[in-house]
């Protein structure tokens, strides 16, 4: 099997997002598993390298065409000093953030990595540096989804979560939830399960917007206008999907262990529950896109920058989320690819046999 390209942002240069990769990218046998490409600057390295592990090894390069396959490259986007101030957002570190996921997702675009992972960016930062999108999820969305609907995904082993909306004021979730939108979502994360997890025929909660989803219209009216009749629709449709449920009580019970995924309205909705259930194991996976993304599920953490005390564990799994995914759908291309191959094998032949026939 050859070896993946795996594509790193470094995010925040301010945060803890180079201390995790670091400390990932520095055990040994990583390089054995993969290639891994950090975009940034070698300068921005060192400087977290003296502060994390002062023996890390990388090779410093500015394009793909010179990697070295058994170590961790380092691609240059610029080659200007920064002025690093860890713990604080500035205009400056969201720049370099910036700078840092265009090249990477450039690189994905035209196929020369084989996924990206992001380590974590300020918001606050990106938006001193006029980044017109909340976040990576909508960047990426804009930039490799090719018109389609993406998801964002949260991932912990059998526990994947996804919302219908993602960064977004409460003021603003009603007014953008409607039943197509709850629809696009849910087939998302139907396709992905089977594509990216393997899933033959996976099963999703559907949650309620409002308390107890509604209480039959005493508490919202949401559920009954847009979300069931979404529901409905993909259940003729084959979807093995079910709800509302009230969200409380669905994680509270343990109903989430019955579903391969489940469907949130909201960010909190979502990722509270995910959270408490999964913090510093889980990955952010950005599904629907033709590209592999995924992301740790934790920010910048900028209290605990420069003290070399970041847990890594949540950026690792992201990594082999990435790998993992990029297989799956390799394989099932491949599968699919074989099958259609199959089933085009009787014309040829039986074409042959006229031919033979008439001569």
């Amino acid at each position: 099997m050859k070896k993946l390209k795996i594509g790193i942002s470094i995010g925040d240069i301010n945060g803890i997002g180079l201390e995790v990769i670091l400390k990932t990218l520095g055990h040994p046998k990583i390089p054995q598993m993969f290639i891994p490409i950090v975009y940034g600057s070698s300068k921005v390295v060192s400087y977290h390298k003296n502060i994390v592990d002062k023996e890390f090894d990388f090779f410093s390069v500015r394009d793909l065409e010179k990697l070295n396959s058994e170590k961790v490259n380092i691609i240059n986007c610029w080659q200007e000093n920064v002025n690093i101030n860890l713990g604080s957002p500035s205009e400056e570190s969201g720049q370099f953030a910036i700078r840092s996921l265009e090249a990477a997702t450039k690189d994905l675009k035209e196929g020369k990595i084989d996924a990206l992972v992001t380590a974590p960016l300020s918001k606050e930062a990106i938006k001193m540096a006029n980044f017109p999108f909340p976040g990576h999820t909508e960047y990426l969305t804009k930039e490799l989804g090719e018109g389609n609907e993406s998801l964002m995904l949260m991932v912990n082993d059998g526990l994947r979560v996804g919302l219908v909306t993602n960064h977004l004021p409460l003021s603003e979730v009603v007014k953008t939830i409607n039943k197509k939108l709850i629809i696009d979502k849910i087939q998302v994360l139907n396709d992905t399960l089977k594509v990216d997890f393997g899933i033959e025929k996976p099963t999703i909660a559907v949650l309620g917007l409002n308390p107890h989803a509604g209480d039959g219209g005493v508490l919202g009216t949401e559920e009954e206008k847009m979300i069931r009749p979404a529901i409905v629709e993909l259940k003729k449709k084959g979807v093995l999907v079910m709800g509302p449920f009230a969200a409380d009580g669905f994680f509270g019970s343990g109903k989430h262990l019955k579903y391969d995924g489940i469907m949130a309205m909201y960010h909190d909705q979502g990722l509270v529950p995910f959270k408490a259930l999964s913090f510093g194991n889980g990955v952010n996976f950005t599904a629907g896109l033709p590209f592999v993304r995924t992301s740790p599920d934790h920010g910048t953490a900028f209290d605990l920058a420069g003290k070399n005390m970041a847990d890594p564990s949540s950026f690792r799994r992201a990594l082999f989320l990435a790998m993992d995914v990029a297989r799956n759908r390799s394989e099932y291309r491949e599968l699919h690819e074989n099958a259609i191959g199959q089933l085009k094998k009787p014309a040829e032949v039986e074409g042959e046999d006229e031919v033979l026939t008439e001569d």
